[in-house]
């Protein structure tokens, strides 16, 4: 299970991860229209129930469930599930870049990681600006 300072380490700017423990929002399958940011809380928050709700399984190392709207119990001891192919296309979201290219980074075999950062950079660049890629990039490499 995640510490505090990792899940923040592990989530994008718009999961409720970054400022609530495991437990206390729900994990979603795929981000959605039903699952918008609200800017008034920071993060994402389903539309029909109002709980905080991360869309990226992979980043907070649990499965899809409702833990906080449900109860769902976290799990005890798990793999955590890997980015799905969806998550490996080029978003059309500038909210979902970081997610994107750390599906990316976690997939790539370690000889073909550069290759892999290199083509990331050329796809987000036909529709990101330059510097919310850059950002986007430190973030998933650690601050580089």
């Amino acid at each position: 299970m995640l510490s505090p300072e990792e899940l923040r380490d592990e989530t994008c700017v718009a999961c409720p991860g970054q400022r609530l423990p495991l437990g206390a929002f729900d994990v979603a399958p795929r981000p959605s229209p039903a699952i918008p940011f609200s800017p008034e809380l920071g993060f994402r928050v389903a539309a029909a129930t109002g709980v905080p709700t991360c869309v990226h399984a992979f980043r907070v190392g649990v499965p899809p469930a409702p833990y906080a709207s449900e109860g769902v119990p976290l799990p005890t001891s798990a793999v955590p599930p890997a980015p799905a192919p969806e998550d490996l296309e080029l978003p059309a979201d500038g909210t979902l870049l970081e997610a994107w290219l750390l599906a990316l980074v976690r997939t790539a075999p370690a000889d073909r990681l550069a290759v892999t950062l290199a083509r990331a950079e050329r796809l987000a660049l036909e529709r990101f600006p330059p510097a919310e890629i850059l950002i986007a990039m430190r973030r998933v490499l650690g601050g580089c």
